[in-house]
């Protein structure tokens, strides 16, 4: 598939890693510009693309960029991307740690993921956000595996949804769907599913654990 990165960090990074290793074109852009990004395109084969591009023709973006960086995005970032594309949404808010207050969250009761949604103006797919990004190399294992680590998927698109589970098949791990975006409280920070490694029997089990609380630490 061809597929756009928006976000070189670390999950955006080692998502280009893999993504590149299983055979699929990525594109991937970050703020700081394609000339950043050498390093990373030689190490992989990514093209290495203005943040402008980087949904162009794809079949699946990942949007995986700080929280408070969503709204700088530029307006129609997914224009040109191929019909039926999948969003995926990495993000989460850390208010004091650095994301600010984001009213739209604290006041409205929005989920992270519905309000990265409304401004991007297509509907994503919360998925990887509760990840370390080593597991991402590291932890990959064949279907079947009695080790083989899951990850809770959330969003309303039940095609995309199903697109982004198959991905996270091919890159080697389980998935639990964890319903709606609205359902997304349930692997935001500060849940029992957040940052688990563990099969899809854990993950259902901490998902249905979850409480819509949220704490004063993650509060802004």
């Amino acid at each position: 598939m061809k597929i756009g990165i928006i976000g070189a960090g670390n999950i955006g990074g080692n998502l280009t890693r893999r993504l590149t290793a299983l055979g699929h074109e990525v594109a991937v852009a970050n703020s700081r510009g394609p000339h950043t990004l050498t390093a990373l395109a030689e190490e992989t084969g990514a093209t290495p693309v203005p943040v402008e591009e980087a949904a162009r023709g794809a079949e699946v973006v990942v949007v995986t960029i700080p929280l408070k960086a969503i709204p700088d995005l530029p307006k129609g970032v997914l224009d040109g991307a191929a019909d039926g594309v999948a969003v995926i949404d990495t993000g989460n808010y850390y208010p004091k740690q650095r994301d600010g207050r984001i009213a739209g969250i604290e006041d409205e009761g929005l989920t992270e993921s519905r309000w990265t949604e409304r401004h991007l103006g297509h509907p994503v797919i919360k998925a990887f956000n509760g990840t370390y990004a080593q597991d991402i190399l590291d932890r990959h294992r064949p279907a079947g595996a009695p080790d083989r680590q899951a990850l809770p998927v959330a969003g309303d698109d039940e095609a995309a949804k199903a697109k982004v589970r198959a991905l996270i098949d091919e890159l080697g791990f389980d998935t639990v769907d964890a319903g709606g975006l609205d359902d997304s409280w349930r692997q935001q920070p500060d849940t029992p599913v957040y940052g688990l490694r563990e099969g899809v029997d854990g993950v259902t089990k901490a998902l249905a654990e979850a409480s819509p609380e949220r704490k004063p630490e993650f509060r802004g």
